[in-house]
Order: structure tokens, then C-alpha cells, then sequence
């Protein structure tokens, strides 16, 4: 069994990690931690977990976490990188869910989070945590900062179009992407009040948002070429899903391609991508609470833009699903243990 920490498990992506773990076959929950929490039994908080998670919170303490396998950070940015050279020394395999090791740069690191990046060597040594594009790099990993939400289905919709000679326009593509806002986190803030966002629909960081570079640097890393960006993110009044509808112009060359031949060729061994048939449109409940990805591709009237739709659970295959499938694949498992569930409706 793999001895399972994880550090603030009061959020949604904590609770969301406790769920998939608790039914996952070869994980054994051992420490969940919170400052504020401590003491509480799990499933005071998340009745949901009753009978299924049957510890308690308990205050951050290195000792403890240095007896698992596997650490899993569901917190703020700044946190893990504060504690993770001490678990790695300890020879604990470390997951982080937040930000902290997923700009390579960081100097980046520091523009958009407002903090200074506080073990760069480490930086330079974790693997960004997209298995669809790290597989082999997270099993043998023995630090991972975990792919964004967002970043999550614009890399993953547009990896077809990037993976090989260009085939789009790779200056001009733009992400417009909707989520719910269970995004926000557990935190309360007024903009995620139901008064606030219910009956509501808005952009927000429409000029720039922390996921901009993380994306820009992803499809670089898959493209191998500069890649210029506009993305722009909508709050819904919904509580999870993430909706990425990606649009791109076609290079001249590149007007006689399948591009449905194309997408289903590239993702017919990927477990957890869904290309759907062609004149499809993924709906976000198609993947509540799964860690599906639905994509499916358009061309309007035939024309030069090509119109990706992406749809993911931004909980799951936004996070803590993806964190799963990261910790199988760096623990030599199947990665789709303790993933298979049918996503929920209605």
C-alpha cells in the first residue's frame, strides 16, 4: 500500500482527493493535515466521507508526513515549496496541487504570484504534472507540481494541432474558457457569494491571468516553437466544469486535413480522452465529478478557423484526479487505478 499525506485537506481539491483515494485500491490514508482543522474527524466536515475516511485532522507536523510514500499539497502557493526539500531528503515523493513548481522561470514565478520562488534547484528538477505530455518524465519523477485547470483542457485541446510540422496560424490562437465557481476554492469571497455569482455570467483577468504563462509554456514545450497567446477566462454560474472553446486559423497547407482523423489518431490510446464524433458539442455534466476529457472538433462552414471544444471537470482532471493519475503512473501502477468512475448525472 501507498502511504498517502496530504497537506490542507479542507478545500475542494483536498476533499476531492480524499473521495478518489478513499476507493482507490493500493492507497492507504495516513495524515491529513490543518492548522485550523486539527482534531476534527474528516467526516465531521465532509459527511460525505463517513464510514470511508476515518481519521482526523491533525496540525501540519513534518515528522508525520516524512512516514508516507507520497505528499500531497491541496494548498495555497508558497506552501509546498516552503516544506518540499525536506520531504524529498526524507525520500518522500511529493505532488503539489498549487502552483509553486510549475513555471520554470522564476522570475515568471514571481511576476504573477507576488512572491519570490524559494528553491529554484528544485524548480529546475520537478516535472509539470500533465501525464498526457510528462508520462514518461512523472514515472520517474520524484517531484511533480500538477498541471491548472484551465492550462489542463486548452494543452489538451490543442496537442493534436502542435505535436508535429504546424498545421495553425501559431501566433494568433485564442482561449476562451468558462468555469464554475468551484474554482475559486473553499475560501469565501464576496465575487463567489450565490447573490454574487448566480444569474451571472462575467470575464475576469482579461488582461492576464496566472494560468496565461503556465499555458504559454506548456504548448511551447509540446510545440518546441514560440506560441502567442490570447486567453481569456469566464466565471459561470455553475459549481465545477471547465468549458475551453479554442479557436485557431489553419495554416494554407494544412486545408486538406481530417482533422477529426486527426485528433482521434492521436488520442486512441489515451484512457481518459473522449474525442467525440465529429459535429459533437461536450457538455460540462458529460464529465461532473470524472477524470474525462471530452474534446471535439469543428470547422464552420468549412472555412480556415478550426474551433476546438474542451470540456473537463476542473476538480478532478483539473486537479485531484489528475494528481491521482500522476501518483500511479510515479508508483509503476495502471494510471487509470481508483479513476474509472462514470461521471455523474444529472
Amino acid at each position: 500500500m501507498i502511504r498517502i499525506g496530504i497537506v490542507g485537506g479542507t478545500g475542494y481539491t483536498g476533499v476531492e482527493l480524499l473521495r478518489l483515494l478513499a476507493q482507490h485500491p493500493e492507497a492507504e490514508l495516513k495524515v491529513i493535515t490543518s492548522r485550523k482543522e486539527a482534531g476534527m474527524p474528516v467526516a465531521d466536515m465532509y459527511p460525505s466521507l463517513r464510514r470511508r475516511v476515518n481519521i482526523a485532522f491533525t496540525e501540519p507536523d513534518t515528522n508525520a508526513l516524512k512516514q508516507c510514500d507520497a505528499v500531497f499539497f491541496a494548498t495555497p502557493h508558497g506552501v509546498a515549496m516552503a516544506q518540499a526539500r525536506e520531504l524529498l531528503e526524507a525520500g518522500v515523493k511529493v505532488i503539489d496541487l498549487a502552483a509553486d513548481f510549475r513555471l520554470k522561470d522564476p522570475e515568471e514565478f514571481a511576476r504573477w504570484y507576488a512572491m519570490p520562488h524559494s528553491c529554484t534547484d528544485l524548480l529546475q528538477e520537478a516535472v509539470y504534472g500533465l501525464a498526457e505530455v510528462n508520462r514518461e518524465a512523472i514515472r520517474s519523477a520524484r517531484l511533480v507540481g500538477l498541471a491548472g485547470c484551465y492550462p489542463t483542457a486548452v494543452q489538451l485541446g490543442l496537442k493534436p494541432l502542435l505535436s508535429g510540422k504546424p498545421l495553425i496560424d501559431e501566433n494568433h490562437i485564442i482561449a476562451d474558457c468558462k468555469s464554475g465557481v468551484s474554482g475559486a476554492g473553499r475560501k469565501a469571497e464576496v465575487h463567489t457569494l450565490l447573490a454574487e455569482a448566480g444569474d451571472n455570467f462575467k470575464a475576469y483577468g482579461i488582461g492576464g491571468h496566472r494560468h496565461l504563462p503556465e499555458i504559454r509554456q506548456g504548448l511551447q514545450a509540446i510545440s518546441g516553437r514560440p506560441i502567442g497567446l490570447t486567453f481569456v477566462p469566464h466565471l459561470t454560474p455553475m459549481i465545477r466544469g471547465i468549458l475551453a472553446t479554442l479557436y485557431v486559423r489553419l495554416l494554407p497547407d494544412a486545408q486538406g486535413i481530417d482533422f477529426q482523423a486527426l485528433y482521434e489518431q492521436h488520442y486512441a490510446n489515451e484512457p481518459f480522452i473522449d474525442v467525440m464524433p465529429a459535429g459533437s458539442s461536450p457538455e460540462t455534466r458529460s464529465v461532473r465529478a470524472s477524470n474525462q476529457v471530452r474534446i471535439a472538433v469543428h470547422r464552420p462552414q468549412g472555412g480556415d478557423t478550426l474551433v476546438v471544444l474542451s470540456a473537463i471537470d476542473n476538480l478532478v482532471k483539473g486537479a485531484s484526479g489528475q494528481a491521482v493519475q500522476t501518483l500511479n503512473l510515479m508508483f509503476g501502477l495502471p494510471e487509470t487505478t481508483g479513476l474509472t468512475h462514470i461521471p455523474v448525472l444529472p
